[in-house]
Order: C-alpha cells, then sequence, then structure tokens
C-alpha cells in the first residue's frame, strides 16, 4: 500500500452528525466506531462518543474523524483547512455548494489568478474548504 496524507477532523460531539452530512456529498463508504466499541470508554457518558469515523468516497477522497472526549481540550482549528483539487468541474462545483448550506461562503467560487477557479466555505461544523478547479492546459 502506498503512503496517503488523511485529514484527521476532531469535534466536540457531534462527529456522527458531521460525517454523516459529508457521507451525503462525498458518497462512498462511512463507517463509525465508538468509544465503547473498542472498549475505550472513560466516562459512561461518553460511551457512545465516536471514537473513529472514516469516510472512503469512490473517487478517493479519504478523511476521518473523532469525537474529543471531555478530560482532552478542544479547540476548533484556525490553522487547518479541507482542500479539494481537480479538473471534474461539475463534480467540485456539487461539492462546494452542499458544503455552503447551512454554513459561510469565505470565498465565491470565480476565477484566480493561477488560471484556476478557486473558492472558499467554511461548513456548518465550522470546519474550512477551499475548492480549486484547474483551468484547462493549452
Amino acid at each position: 500500500m502506498k503512503s496517503q496524507l488523511n485529514p484527521y477532523l476532531n469535534f466536540r460531539d457531534n462527529t456522527r452528525q458531521a460525517m454523516e452530512f459529508y457521507h451525503t456529498i462525498f458518497g462512498g463508504k462511512l463507517t463509525m466506531n465508538t468509544y465503547k466499541d473498542f472498549g475505550m470508554t472513560q466516562e459512561p457518558s461518553e460511551e457512545n462518543k465516536i471514537m473513529h469515523a472514516q469516510l472512503e468516497a469512490e473517487n478517493g477522497i479519504v478523511f476521518m474523524a473523532a469525537d474529543t472526549p471531555n478530560s482532552m481540550q478542544y479547540i476548533q482549528g484556525t490553522d487547518m483547512h479541507m482542500s479539494l483539487s481537480g479538473d471534474d468541474d461539475a463534480t467540485l462545483r456539487g461539492y462546494y455548494e452542499k458544503l455552503a448550506v447551512g454554513g459561510t461562503i469565505v470565498q465565491p467560487l470565480m476565477a484566480a489568478p493561477w488560471g484556476d477557479t478557486f473558492g472558499a466555505v467554511n461548513d456548518k461544523y465550522g470546519v474550512k474548504w477551499m475548492v480549486n478547479i484547474a483551468g484547462r492546459k493549452e
């Protein structure tokens, strides 16, 4: 197996909802396991929190997520973005539009100085997304 870089998102109690939302956008296979599933429950009230979730889309997009236990500090990331890039205009525009539902458009999809189409959105879970659609090569 080749080495892969897989983004890993952390949430505070809403990993299940966030990953189900992303599943509706990207499709593919979504697996989720709770702290109880792995016998890792430290507090009974946290046994149904998600210890590990993984979304594997058919087009190769893979990312993971987990709920942060109450005993650990949780600070929503300010220096991290999920970046979607490629040349399939319709698919990438669709992702952008669906991620924007309930979120905030930071940069509308528009021509970028580097010749591509670029946009940015913060989704309804506070995750920052960048979408870059490659321009036509001549």
